[in-house]
């Protein structure tokens, strides 16, 4: 199919009366339905194939203007959009779109590129959708089986041996992240199993509520080394990527929970795209691992109010806590810890 950006709509879009949203639907046996939406018309062409390899309903296909032009057309249970610039017309589309996904419950997976991530994530802040950064169709894909994931199994085809073998995988990779987080906070309490986090800290005067992590602390806590210490920590582990495979090291949780502490000593505030730089792996990688780590309760989102296109991420308060307790069990005697 030619690359052809087109003028119109590639598909017509359901009527909104229709049921096919997700807050209408049930497992009743109706399929998954999907938007795409893409400026570049050999994107939408690659992802309605992808939809339709995995038997879902594409409802609409169209450029980004068609969500503000068609405000009361229902956008199905899952948005693919494509955002590699922003600007103001697309601030306040992706606005409008996170405001309309949050109240009707459908699904959102957005790429963008470096450049634009800050703005991007600044602008939805409501419908948690999934972000990805200059992925390849591979990442589209796992991240739409990550989703499809979510719905119940009568709404989806019978999944072929290959689809059964990705969604085993990424199970795998989930629970690795979620074993990996659990071990920052030795004693900690388990969660429940019906947990919605990783898993949760103890609670330490604020019932696990999520704050900022120098807001005013209710509660003693060993105190946290100076600022310095803990970025020589941070070079000290970048230095073994000059001489052995930086791969071998990869610990994203860590680094990025170092870096914040070290902000929050300096009084430094961390934008989304400054914490995946930190966090030495790529950045839709990195952007998983945040998810991971606000569902956690270890991260919680802070946005600009002078600025909309700007939001950070802090560390919360339990999250502050864990690591002044790892720090105090840490001889400064010793060598520094990395």
């Amino acid at each position: 199919m030619a690359a052809t950006d087109f003028a119109q709509s590639d598909f017509s879009y359901v009527k909104a009366d229709s049921g096919s949203g997700p807050a209408g639907n049930g497992d009743t046996g109706q399929s998954v339905s999907i938007s795409i939406f893409a400026n570049r018309g050999h994107l939408r062409a690659s992802l309605r194939e992808d939809a339709a390899a995995a038997g879902l309903t594409v409802s609409a296909a169209g450029p980004l203007q068609d969500i503000v032009d068609a405000p009361l057309r229902a956008l199905g249970d899952v948005v693919l959009l494509d955002c590699p610039q922003v600007d103001g017309k697309a601030m306040a589309t992706l606005s409008e779109l996170d405001q309309r996904a949050a109240s009707g419950g459908c699904r959102l997976i957005v790429s963008t590129t470096v450049d634009a991530l800050d703005a991007v994530f600044a602008c939805m802040d409501q419908s948690a959708p999934i972000l990805l950064v200059d992925p390849n169709r591979a990442e589209r894909v796992l991240a739409l089986g990550r989703v499809l994931a979510e719905f119940p199994q009568g709404r989806l085809r019978e999944l072929s041996e290959n689809d059964r073998l990705m969604l085993l995988r990424l199970t795998e990779q989930v629970s690795q992240i979620a074993g990996r987080i659990e071990r920052l906070a030795p004693g900690a309490n388990p969660a429940p199993a019906s947990a919605a986090s990783a898993f949760s800290f103890e609670p330490a005067g604020s019932q696990g509520q999520a704050r900022g992590a120098y807001a005013g602390r209710e509660v003693a806590r060993p105190t946290l080394p100076d600022a310095q210490m803990v970025r020589q920590i941070i070079r000290l582990r970048q230095l073994r990527g000059r001489f052995l495979d930086e791969e071998l090291f990869a610990d994203p949780a860590w680094d990025m929970l170092l870096d914040l502490t070290a902000a929050g000593l300096e009084r430094k505030r961390v934008s989304v795209t400054s914490l995946c730089i930190a966090s030495g792996v790529p950045p839709t990688t990195a952007l998983r691992w945040i998810g991971q780590m606000v569902e956690a309760g270890l991260f919680v989102r802070v946005c600009d109010d002078s600025d909309r296109r700007r939001a950070f991420i802090e560390l919360t308060e339990p999250a502050v806590d864990a690591m002044a307790r790892y720090f105090s069990e840490v001889s400064l005697a010793a060598p520094a810890p990395v």
